[in-house]
């Protein structure tokens, strides 16, 4: 049987109000929206899914630590959009919130026509808001 789909992703921040903040001025304005808030597994405090597309992205309270770029874990994640008019507002919604960007939009070294920028969110994971050529997935 196939794989359908990567249905959702949970990250462990330091701050679920500040995530949640974070991601929904970058992409809310292209379709993210709030979908449910539930008690996670362990009882102790809630996860807040957002929804972009078919896919969800969950945001629950971390224990503790930090999150470190390019040490084990994600090394940055995508989200697609439908033009590079998209990902150049998003990078702006970036400027205007003080995000930290890694690389503003760019055509890609490697894929002709992909378009994309990459910003840290407040934990410093790597995001990427990102448009394929008309037709094309990558």
């Amino acid at each position: 049987m196939p794989v359908r789909a990567l249905h959702h992703i949970d990250l462990a921040v330091s701050d679920v109000e500040r995530s949640v903040a974070f991601y929904m001025a970058v992409l809310g304005p292209v379709g993210m929206r709030h979908y449910e808030t539930f008690k996670t597994y362990r009882g102790s405090e809630d996860v807040v899914y957002l929804q972009f597309g078919e896919q969800y992205i969950g945001f629950r309270p971390a224990d503790g630590g930090e999150h470190r770029y390019y040490e084990v874990g994600i090394e940055h994640f995508a989200f697609y959009v439908d033009n590079r008019e998209e990902v150049d507002a998003a990078y702006r919604r970036c400027l205007d919130i003080g995000a930290r960007i890694d690389f503003p939009p760019e055509e890609d070294r490697d894929l002709p026509g992909y378009y994309e920028m990459f910003v840290f969110d407040p934990d410093g994971m790597r995001v990427e808001v990102a448009c394929a050529p008309a037709g094309e997935t990558h």
